[in-house]
């Protein structure tokens, strides 16, 4: 039996883990295919304090280390079915089945789609969701990038550095992202914006080479030819194995409060999976240092 089950292996939950492992918690951490989630894919943070710039690999890399140095025990399996409403927390995997007094809920969240008729058809033909993993293969190349927030300008700037040209679609007459990212992308001739508008489907023979756009407030559609298509429209929480179990919001953000805490006695939520209002790398740290924090409390009590 272990005190600590932490699901997931992304910011939120190897701060969790180090802090786990520190406190001499007998943890395991169960990630089911990398450690760093959306991170990784991230080719350069600025905002994370003590490095003026970091890849999201590389950081991760150093969260693992420190991790691993603290004997954290992490293995790499995919979750089947949760049973948390009891004392014992029961996870059963591809492989086995922990056991564990507590439980730190740290799935992250998925990319969401464009949801058009074609999207499924060239998902790897044309149309991606890392930039940083594809980027490279649209050498002199034109792409186009769906999206106004901040992950949707960090891909099209990383994009210039191989594309000819970039497009940035966005359904509103404005950005989302900070204005230090607007800047330097207002500011980056390779990049133009297409604006009030959505993307209706993507058509080609083998692969991309164009997209069907219709404006949000004329009505007017259009089409618009591209080697490339990068989706970049936000997040879907990784909750189906726990929806009927711990309490949702509307979108299907696991609801904390202030310290982590559930809905159900020793289970906790950390990172993007939560119901919050920023979800940065720094916000995923904090959640995944504080729920450990509060489970290593319900741990010790749960045990007198």
């Amino acid at each position: 039996m272990y005190d600590l089950i932490i699901l997931g292996g992304g910011p939120a939950g190897l701060t969790a883990g180090l802090y786990a492992a520190r406190s001499r918690l007998k943890t395991v951490l169960i990630e089911k295919t990398y450690l760093g989630g959306q991170i990784v894919n991230t080719y350069q943070l600025e905002n994370y304090p003590g490095y003026e710039e970091i890849s999201g690999a590389d950081l991760i890399a150093k969260m693992e280390a420190q991790v691993r140095k603290h004997g954290l025990e992490i293995v790499n399996e995919d979750v089947e079915s949760l049973d948390i409403t009891g004392d014992v927390k029961k996870v059963k995997t591809s492989n086995k089945t922990y056991e564990a007094k507590a439980i730190i809920l740290a799935m992250g969240a998925t990319p969401k789609k464009l949801g058009v008729p074609n999207e499924d058809r060239f998902i790897g033909a044309g149309i991606s969701f890392c930039a940083t993993c594809d980027g490279a293969f649209y050498r002199d190349a034109t792409v186009a990038v769906i999206g106004g927030g901040n992950t949707a300008v960090e891909d099209a700037l990383y994009l210039t550095k191989f594309a000819k040209k970039v497009y940035i679609i966005h359904r509103r007459n404005e950005l989302r992202a900070t204005k230090i990212e607007q800047e330097k992308a207002f500011a980056n001739e390779k990049i133009e914006f297409i604006w009030d508008t959505v993307v209706v489907d993507v058509e080609g023979e083998y692969g991309v080479e164009r997209l069907k756009l219709k404006n949000v407030k004329t009505g007017e559609e259009s089409t618009l030819n591209v080697d490339g298509v990068f989706v970049a429209i936000g997040y879907a929480p990784n909750t189906e194995l726990v929806k009927g179990i711990v309490d949702l919001d509307e979108y299907g953000y696991i609801m904390t409060d202030d310290d982590m805490r559930t809905n159900i006695p020793g289970v906790f939520a950390a990172g993007d999976i939560r119901h919050k209002s920023l979800r940065q790398v720094i916000t995923a740290a904090g959640d995944g240092a504080t729920a450990a924090y509060v489970a290593e409390k319900y741990i010790d009590s749960v045990k007198k």
